[in-house]
């Protein structure tokens, strides 16, 4: 099974130590190899943030250079994509009431409220991190005790893991190019 079927499966939702494994074999990332648009895709796997994200509209992250990352895109009205500012998200609130945030009603004051909390402006970084061993790309966040270590599925194709100072296991996502 390639690393592309193996992730495909986990896809659908699986043990954390699995996902874990596939993560642990995948080659490093080098910060160049990031420059564009990826979308997001949330891997379930029993982290109390699972799923967070996507309720609120999430489409991925956007890479110009070492300097000049958007770490959260989220799809605004009428399709537009919009980057929006971390600073602005509590993540330690949302640690305590992730599993009470899954109602519409919720996602549309969030999606309302984007506009209030975009930003034009980059808010995170790509350094190269060593992360359970190995040393690769990763975005660390400017106002957010977060670092999110990538590594190459192929070249178009990353999973990666949220790891967020407080939260014991990481979030893991996939992000996939996305088409110009």
């Amino acid at each position: 099974m390639t690393a592309n079927e193996e992730l495909a499966a986990l896809e659908a939702g699986a043990r954390l130590d699995a996902v874990l494994e596939l993560f642990d074999s995948l080659p490093p990332v080098r910060i160049e190899e990031l420059a564009g648009t990826w979308r997001g895709t949330g891997i379930r796997t029993g982290n109390p943030l699972d799923g967070l994200l996507e309720r609120f509209g999430w489409y991925g992250k956007r890479f110009g250079g070492a300097e000049d990352a958007h770490p959260l895109l989220f799809t605004g009205r009428a399709g537009r994509v919009v980057s929006v500012n971390p600073r602005f998200v509590p993540v330690g609130s949302l640690l305590k009431v992730a599993d009470r945030l899954d109602g519409p009603a919720v996602a549309k004051v969030f999606r309302a409220l984007l506009p209030l909390m975009s930003t034009r402006e980059p808010r995170a970084r790509l350094r190269v991190v060593e992360y359970r061993g190995v040393s690769s790309a990763a975005m660390v966040y400017d106002a957010l005790p977060i670092c999110d270590p990538f590594r190459k599925v192929d070249e178009s194709t990353l999973l990666c893991a949220m790891d967020l100072r407080g939260l014991p296991d990481p979030l893991m996502f996939a992000l996939r190019r996305a088409t110009p």
